[in-house]
C-alpha cells in the first residue's frame, strides 16, 4: 500500500527503466534487455494483427447483431433512415433478421456431436502399450476435471465466428497444503487478447517463440497480488478489441500480460559407445568420462527452455520456467491469409455480411412497402351506405358483428343491385420476392450450408441420398473441424510431455476409460521399466506399477461421436441381433440391459450376468485361479515339447542305426560275389597265373602307397573292419584249398595233346 501511495502515476518506475543506462544482466543475444525485447515483441504483434482484427471484430458484432442494437446495419445507412439515436418519427423500417448464428450453430453443434479426441500410442521399443492406455486414461481425467470441453466449444465458436480461438494449460497445485500439482486445460474466452509470434508456421502456434496473453486488474487485486510492484497501467498497449473490465471500470484498472518466451542456449552433445548421449559438462557426461570412456562423435544443439513471466510492461511481477517443451497456448485456426506480408484471417461470417445485409433491406423495403400501401376499400353504389355511413367508415378498424346496406337501389330495369365489395389489397412486388430469395441463397453459398443441412426439405426421398446431399454440405465447412482436431492432437500432445514432468512423484492417480468408468493406478517415476508387476508366490499378478517417463509416445486424433451416442447405436445394433436370434440372450443379454439408459437397467444387467455360463464370463486378468491354471498349461506345455525333441533324437539315432546296418549288409553281400567271382576264376588258372597276378598287384599297390606294413595292422583297425577281416580269412582258405588239390594238366589251344 505505501509503494502504491508513493508512486500513484509509476512515473518513477518508468523512470527507473530508461535510466539504466545499459543492457542489464539479463540482456538477449542482440544486446537488448529482457524488458525491452518484451515491450519490441508486443509492439510488433500489435502491428500485424491491428489490420485482421478490426475486421475480425467487425465480423463478431455482425453476428451479434439483432433488432434492437442494429448492428448489421451501416451508420450512413440508418442516418438516411431517420432511426439514429432512437429517433422514429417518419422513419423508414431498418430490420434484422439474422440468419448467421443458424449457420455458425451449425458448424459448432456438429463438433460438438463429434467431438475430436487424442490417442496416446507407443512410439520406440521402450514404451508399452499399457502406458499408453493409462496416459489415455489421465488425459481424459484432466478434461473432465477441467472441463476442457467449455474451453474446445469457446474456441471452435471463435474459430467459426470471426477466424481464430485459443486453448490454454495452466498447472495448480492440489491442495493448498501439497506440493503435488495438477494439469487445467482453460479456456480463453477473449482470442483479441492473445497475441502470439505471427512469424509462426505452424497452424496451431507449435513454432512460436513468444506470446502474450492480456488482463486487466483492479487496483486492489493488483495491490494485493503484488504489494511491491508499482501501480502502472499505461505501459501495456492496447490492440484491437482487448478490452477487458476497463471499458466499464475506466478508472483504477491496471493491464498486465503474461509473456511466454523461448530462451535458447547453445550446447554440445556427445556421443558415446553404447549409443549413449550426454551434454558437454552435464552430470552423465562427467560419469561417463570417469568410466574411461571417450566420445565418438558430437554435434552444437540449441536447447530450449519455455519461460513464463507475467509484467506490467516495464517490471517483471512473476517469471518461472515451464515444465513443457512448448508455449502452453494452442491456436484454432479458421480461414488464414498471407496478403503483402500481411496476416488475414476469417471465419465463416466474413463473406456472409453483404448477403445478410441484402436479405435484411428486401426484407424492410418489403415490410414498408404494405405498410404504406392503403387499405382495401369497399367499392358500392351510391345510395347502399345511407344511414350507415359510421359502420362503413370504421369496417377497416372495428370488428362489426354485421354491415347494412340499401337494397332500393336499383339499375333502372328494377333489379337490386349486387352487395358492395372489397377491392383486392396491395401485392408486393414479385422483383423484390425474387430479389429477397436470392439473397437468402447467397446467404447459403457463401457459408458452404445449403438446405439439405439446414433441415430443410427437398427432393431426395431415400436415406442414402439425404446422408449423400449432408456429407457435400458438410464438405464445405470441414476445414474449420479438421482445424480444431488438430488443435486437440496438440493439446494431447502436450499433456503426455507434461504429464510425466508434473507426476513426479509416486502417486496414485486416477484414469477415466472411453466408457466413463474410472479406475485408480500407481504411478511410480523412479522405476526403470515403464510397467512393473507385482506377482505373488503362485506366479498371478497382484498389481501394477506404471512410470510414463520411460519410452517416447505420439497422439493420434480422432473425430466421431461422443460415448454415448455409440451407446445409443450400439444397443439399437444389438437390439436387432437379438430380435433375429432370441438365443443370444444367453451369451450377450447383460450387455444389451448395461447399455440402456433407464434406472434400473445397471442393477437388471448384473442380475442377468448372473445366469450366463461362467466359462463367457472368465477372464484371465480378473480370475487367479485361471491365471494358475494357465500357468500350468504353460509349464506342461514346455515338459511335453522337450519330450517332444528327447523322441525325435532317439528317433534319429535309430534311422542312423538302421542305415548303418544296412550299409554292413550291402558290403557283406559284395564281398560274398567277390569271393565267389574270384574263386571261379582261380579253379582255371595255373599257379604260374595266379602268382603272376598277385604280384603284379602287390606291385601296383606299393607304386601308388596304399600297401600298409604287416607292423602297422593294429588289432582295432582290423576290428573296425569286419568286412575286410571276411575277406581275408576267406582268401586264406582258399589258398590252403588250392594247396590241397593238385593242379590239373592244362593243354594250350592249339597244341597236342
Amino acid at each position: 500500500m505505501a509503494t502504491i501511495n508513493q508512486d500513484p502515476s509509476g512515473i518513477n518506475g518508468a523512470g527507473k527503466v530508461s535510466a539504466r543506462g545499459g543492457p542489464s544482466p539479463e540482456a538477449t543475444r542482440d544486446g537488448r534487455d529482457k524488458l525491452q525485447l518484451m515491450r519490441d515483441r508486443l509492439r510488433m504483434a500489435l502491428g500485424a494483427y491491428s489490420e485482421s482484427r478490426e475486421d475480425e471484430l467487425d465480423d463478431l458484432r455482425f453476428m451479434a447483431g439483432s433488432p434492437d442494437n442494429q448492428w448489421q446495419w451501416p451508420q450512413d445507412v440508418l442516418a438516411t433512415r431517420g432511426s439514429v439515436q432512437g429517433q422514429t418519427v417518419n422513419a423508414r423500417p431498418c430490420l434484422t433478421i439474422n440468419k448467421l448464428p443458424q449457420h455458425v450453430r451449425q458448424v459448432t453443434n456438429e463438433q460438438r456431436q463429434n467431438r475430436p479426441s487424442g490417442k496416446v500410442i507407443p512410439v520406440n521399443d521402450q514404451a508399452d502399450v499399457e502406458v499408453a492406455e493409462v496416459l489415455n486414461g489421465i488425459v481424459r481425467h484432466i478434461e473432465y476435471m477441467s472441463d476442457a470441453d467449455v474451453a474446445y466449444d469457446t474456441a471452435c465458436e471463435n474459430q467459426v465466428t470471426y477466424g481464430e480461438g485459443y486453448i490454454r494449460l495452466l498447472t495448480e497445485y492440489c491442495y493448498e497444503d501439497s506440493f503435488d500439482q495438477d494439469i487445467k486445460i482453460a479456456r480463453i474466452r477473449n482470442s483479441f487478447s492473445v497475441y502470439m509470434d505471427p512469424l509462426i508456421q505452424d497452424p496451431c502456434g507449435a513454432d512460436a517463440e513468444w506470446c502474450f496473453i492480456t488482463e486487466d486488474l483492479t487496483k486492489e487485486d493488483y495491490q494485493r497480488m503484488y504489494p511491491d510492484a508499482s501501480p502502472v497501467s499505461t505501459i501495456m498497449a492496447q490492440g484491437i478489441g482487448d478490452q477487458d473490465i476497463s471499458q466499464w471500470i475506466t478508472e483504477d484498472t491496471i493491464r498486465i500480460a503474461e509473456y511466454f518466451y523461448i530462451d535458447h542456449k547453445d550446447d554440445t552433445l556427445y556421443l558415446y559407445p553404447g549409443n549413449q548421449t550426454a551434454f558437454k559438462g552435464s552430470p552423465q557426461d562427467k560419469t561417463l568420462r570417469a568410466m574411461g570412456l571417450t566420445p565418438i562423435r558430437e554435434r552444437r544443439v540449441d536447447r530450449k527452455r519455455v519461460m513464463w513471466m507475467k509484467t506490467n510492461g516495464f517490471e517483471t511481477l512473476e517469471e518461472r520456467e515451464w515444465a513443457g517443451n512448448w508455449i502452453p497456448v494452442i491456436r484454432v485456426v479458421g480461414n488464414e491469409f498471407q496478403v503483402d506480408g500481411r496476416i488475414f484471417i476469417s471465419g465463416i461470417v466474413r463473406n456472409a455480411k453483404d448477403a445478410q445485409r441484402m436479405y435484411n433491406y428486401w426484407t424492410s423495403q418489403e415490410a414498408e412497402m404494405l405498410a404504406l400501401a392503403p387499405k382495401a376499400p369497399f367499392i358500392g353504389y351510391g345510395g347502399q351506405f345511407e344511414g350507415y355511413e359510421y359502420q362503413w367508415k370504421t369496417a377497416n378498424t372495428q370488428n362489426w358483428p354485421y354491415l347494412e346496406v340499401n337494397p332500393d337501389v336499383t339499375d333502372g330495369s328494377g333489379s337490386v343491385l349486387p352487395l358492395p365489395q372489397r377491392a383486392a389489397p396491395p401485392l408486393p412486388q414479385t422483383g423484390l420476392i425474387q430479389a429477397k430469395m436470392g439473397a437468402s441463397e447467397d446467404i447459403k453459398s457463401t457459408t458452404g450450408q445449403y438446405d439439405a443441412s439446414l433441415g430443410q426439405v427437398s427432393n431426395e426421398r431415400s436415406g442414402r441420398a439425404i446422408l449423400a446431399r449432408e456429407r457435400q454440405a458438410d464438405v464445405g465447412t470441414y476445414h474449420y473441424v479438421d482445424n480444431l482436431a488438430r488443435a486437440v492432437r496438440y493439446v494431447t500432445r502436450q499433456l503426455v510431455d507434461l504429464i510425466p514432468k508434473i507426476y513426479d512423484t509416486q502417486r496414485i492417480a486416477r484414469i477415466i476409460g472411453i466408457d466413463g468408468e474410472t479406475n485408480m493406478v500407481k504411478i511410480d517415476p523412479t522405476q526403470s521399466e515403464p510397467v512393473k508387476k507385482i506377482i505373488d508366490q503362485a506366479g498371478i499378478v497382484i498389481d501394477k506399477i506404471y512410470n510414463p517417463s520411460v519410452g517416447r509416445y505420439d497422439v493420434v486424433v480422432t473425430t466421431g461421436p461422443s460415448y454415448l451416442t455409440k451407446r445409443q447405436e450400439a444397443m439399437d445394433a444389438m437390439s436387432q441381433i437379438l430380435q433375429g436370434n432370441p438365443n443370444l440372450w444367453a451369451v450377450a443379454g447383460d450387455l444389451f440391459v448395461k447399455n440402456m439408459d433407464w434406472p434400473g437397467a445397471q442393477e437388471m444387467a448384473a442380475r442377468l450376468r448372473k445366469t450366463i455360463d461362467p466359462k463367457l464370463l472368465a477372464n484371465e486378468d480378473d480370475d487367479p485361479a485361471l491365471q494358475a491354471a494357465n500357468q500350468q498349461i504353460q509349464a506342461m506345455a514346455q515338459e511335453m515339447q522337450q519330450m517332444f525333441n528327447m523322441l525325435q533324437n532317439v528317433n534319429q539315432s535309430i534311422e542312423s542305426r538302421d542305415v548303418q546296418v544296412r550299409e554292413f549288409e550291402a558290403k557283406v553281400k559284395a564281398f560274398d560275389a567277390e569271393t565267389k567271382r574270384i574263386s571261379a576264376t582261380i579253379a582255371g588258372m595255373t599257379p604260374e597265373q595266379i602268382q603272376d597276378i598277385v604280384m603284379g598287384t602287390l606291385a601296383a599297390v606299393q607304386d601308388v602307397g596304399d600297401l600298409i606294413p604287416p607292423q602297422q595292422m593294429q588289432g582295432p583297425i582290423m576290428a573296425e573292419s569286419p568286412g575286410m577281416e571276411m575277406e581275408m580269412g576267406e582268401m586264406a582258405r582258399q589258398e590252403e584249398a588250392q594247396q590241397a588239390t593238385p593242379m590239373p594238366n592244362v593243354v594250350p589251344q592249339g597244341g597236342a595233346a
